[in-house]
């Protein structure tokens, strides 16, 4: 009766369990494909973003911001970016310690041996983490560390600069409008890199110093970054392993015939592998050349051919043939400045220091021809009259060599010199105090092209000053001996000639030349001589001061 009974009931449990099974399994099913539609519609979204081209990123001028961006933006990930940091700095020297401060032993325990005090930790040095010294970063400075827009210097020491993170720094450079120093150190730049910087250098308006050392490259493409647009005034390409074929493009770069660099003041080459065919190429280059102030070829391996080379670039040197052809061209042009197509001179009225071996320069004119010259000469009179009342009411002259103004007007002003009309200055205030009008500039010292100077003719070829514009030469550790340093004596006492002649405030030669450690004896007479003549023309020079005897004494410090 009992098992009948309960028969009906577990059939009905078993039922009811079933059920629920089945309707779960039902909510288990509906679930799946849910999230199944879920996931493809989300993957064909990410598919359709990825086929969709993102949006240019806008630099806004931060620098670690837009450098962040940038390298997400190309695929880094963000373990692989490297963070920018503020430059570390030395700290600065502690105080010397208080003898106020020190223990004093009490009258009471006379006996009772004094404490030495504590020393304090050393402040001279800042520690890291281990291994973090090791990682990339962007070191910068800032004019305020509080404005992330006021990133002024950028340092990238020790760590490889690819295709990638130069296609970033092409991006957010030229937007930095404060940044005016950049420097790679041992970043293994390629051809492809060095051309894509130097692609972008001119866009950033203020960038002034430019520092590429360690750096070797195959192709010694480095000539790239101070070409005629370059806006550089410092470069350094230092143990860089340039060769004589490197050399021979940068001095191209410097200044040829028809070209030159109006914006460079210092050049650092020491420590590469330029030998005498090198100092050659580099010594051409500084022949048209009136910008450069400062160069370094210490380190090299320069004998005394280049050093003849380059003192006979201080000195004077007679022109080529593509420069007299080019100094033709100059003085047609100045002589005619509204002919757009100037005629070529007839024989007579050729001058014979331009033409040294043509037969024609002796012709004689008839009457017609000389009235013709006497007219054009007084036209050429009045125009040069009207265009040097322009200038100095303030106008600018039309002459591709007299944009380099500046740079010669703060060459003056480097050298301790005047201008043109005695004033330093370029505006500011008077004495009164009140600001003075824009046409109330001071003249300046033009620049003059070099082909354009005074020619001595010498067995038919055309001579011209050598560069006087240079005023620091470093030759330190080559192989120069006796004739090369002779050489350099005769330049710069060709050179104290000149100016004594001819004197100039922005030229006024060579100030400074480093000749350490070369093949020679100290006490040979070339090297004194040179010395000698050298010690008054250093700008640092203090003369010795003079004893109420007469008698002179030195320094302490000499």
């Amino acid at each position: 009766m009992f098992a009948a009974g309960t028969g009906p009931s577990q059939g009905a449990l078993i039922k009811s369990l079933s059920f629920v099974k089945k309707v779960k399994m039902g909510k288990r099913m509906e679930k799946a494909l849910k999230e199944k539609a879920a996931a493809s519609s989300t993957s064909q979204d990410a598919a359709d973003d990825e086929s969709k081209t993102p949006e240019p990123y806008s630099c806004t001028g931060m620098f670690e911001q837009d450098f962040t961006e940038l390298c997400r933006r190309s695929g880094l990930q963000q373990g692989e970016i490297p963070p920018v940091v503020i430059r570390p700095k030395r700290p600065p020297t502690p105080p010397p310690p208080d003898p106020k401060a020190q223990t004093q032993v009490s009258a009471e325990d006379g006996e009772e041996e004094q404490k030495e005090p504590e020393e304090p930790k050393p402040t001279t040095y800042t520690t890291k983490d281990k291994f973090q010294y090791f990682k990339p970063t962007v070191q910068v400075e800032m004019e305020n560390e509080d404005k992330p827009a006021t990133v002024t210097e950028i340092y990238i020491r020790g760590w490889k600069v690819d295709d990638t993170m130069m296609g970033v720094l092409k991006q957010c450079l030229p937007t930095i409008e404060k940044l005016h120093t950049l420097y790679f150190w041992n970043t293994g730049l390629t051809e492809k890199t060095i051309a894509e910087l130097a692609s972008f250098l001119p866009q950033c308006s203020n960038l002034k110093n430019l520092t590429l050392d360690g750096n070797p490259v195959l192709e010694e493409n480095f000539a790239l970054l101070i070409g005629d647009d370059s806006l550089l005034a410092n470069v350094s390409f230092r143990n860089n392993h340039i060769t004589d074929k490197g050399a021979e493009m940068i001095g191209k770069a410097l200044s040829t015939a028809k070209s030159c660099n109006k914006n460079l003041i210092s050049l650092n080459l020491s420590y590469n592998k330029i030998t005498d065919i090198g100092a050659t190429h580099i010594a051409n280059g500084l022949r048209m050349n009136r910008v450069v102030l400062s160069l370094s070829l210490a380190s090299n391996q320069i004998s005394d051919t280049g050093a003849k080379k380059l003192g006979e670039v201080l000195s004077r040197f007679p022109l080529t043939h593509e420069e007299t052809v080019e100094r033709r061209k100059l003085i047609r042009e100045k002589g005619s400045p509204d002919r757009k197509s100037p005629s070529p001179p007839s024989r007579g009225r050729a001058e014979s220091k331009d033409r040294p071996g043509s037969k024609g320069s002796g012709t004689v004119l008839d009457k017609t021809d000389k009235k013709r010259d006497k007219s054009s000469k007084k036209k050429d009179a009045k125009k040069e009259k009207e265009e040097d009342k322009t200038v100095k009411g303030g106008a600018k002259k039309d002459d591709k060599w007299k944009k380099g103004v500046s740079k010669i007007t703060m060459l003056a002003e480097m050298q301790g010199t005047k201008t043109a009309k005695g004033k330093k200055t370029v505006g500011g205030k008077d004495k009164k105090g009140a600001l003075l009008p824009e046409s109330e500039t001071p003249d300046v010292v033009e620049a003059i092209n070099p082909l354009m100077d005074s020619v001595e003719n010498i067995d038919g070829q055309l001579w011209i000053p050598g560069n006087r514009a240079l005023i620091n030469l470093n030759l330190s550790r080559n192989q120069i001996s006796e004739g090369g340093f002779k050489a350099l004596l005769l330049g710069v006492q060709y050179q104290m000639t000149l100016n004594s002649l001819q004197p100039n405030p922005a030229l006024k030669g060579l100030m400074r030349i480093s000749l350490n450690k070369n093949a020679i004896s100290p006490s040979n007479d070339a090297v004194s001589k040179l010395q000698e003549l050298m010690t008054t023309r250093d700008p640092f020079y203090k003369p010795p001061s003079q004893s109420p005897d007469g008698d002179s004494q030195s320094h302490g410090g000499q």
